[in-house]
């Protein structure tokens, strides 16, 4: 006998909590507001426990792909906010731009291997796991060549964009699956 699973799609979870802390942060990439405590609540609790947690229920699903974005992601996001955090609180140096470089390339370069991923999937991921790559790749060069605002400014935009992109894949794949058809398309799955 096949036992059928039944559990929920957690794609939806990880993509929108990926996607609304994206979002906010790149609000403050593009000049709207200052670094603040919404961030890093939002970094904590939706971009990183959230999307841990939807990692966790992909690896029920046997999703390897979905269990390694989720989980990858939201532990980016908590460490994000430990980088930040932990010069605040006393506990160590602040992060220099060469290193913070260093880390978001590495994000980076996870991330472009990821989009190759995404070529056997849907078109929305596509362009999630795209921006995303190009998102790292341009705050590791903000960061490596000085504090441009106008860069900042564009890497602001673009990870709108990206955040987004995420939000719409996330909740296409709710409603889709309350209505029992395409109600927000996805794109063609390769």
């Amino acid at each position: 006998m096949e036992i059928k699973d039944t559990t929920a799609n957690p794609a939806p979870l990880g993509l929108l909590g990926f996607g609304m802390t994206t979002v906010l942060l790149n609000l403050h990439n593009a000049g709207f507001y200052g670094l603040n405590s919404m961030i890093l609540a939002m970094g904590i609790c939706y971009g990183g426990i959230a999307q841990v947690i939807a990692g966790i229920m992909e690896w029920k699903k046997k999703n390897t792909f979905g269990t390694t974005a989720f989980c990858s992601y939201g532990f980016f996001w908590l460490s994000l906010v430990v980088i930040w955090v932990l010069p605040k609180i006393g506990w160590a140096e602040a992060t220099p731009p060469s290193a913070m470089g260093a880390y978001l390339f590495m994000w980076g370069l996870f991330t472009l291997v990821m989009f190759i991923g995404t070529l056997k999937l849907n078109r929305a991921l596509q362009v999630v796991f795209f921006t995303l790559a190009l998102l790292f790749f341009l705050l590791a060069i903000l960061d490596w060549s000085g504090a441009d605002p106008l860069l900042q400014k564009v890497a602001g935009y673009e990870g709108l964009i990206c955040g987004f992109s995420a939000i719409y894949a996330g909740l296409a794949q709710v409603l889709n699956e309350c209505y029992g058809k395409t109600v927000l398309p996805l794109g063609p799955v390769k």
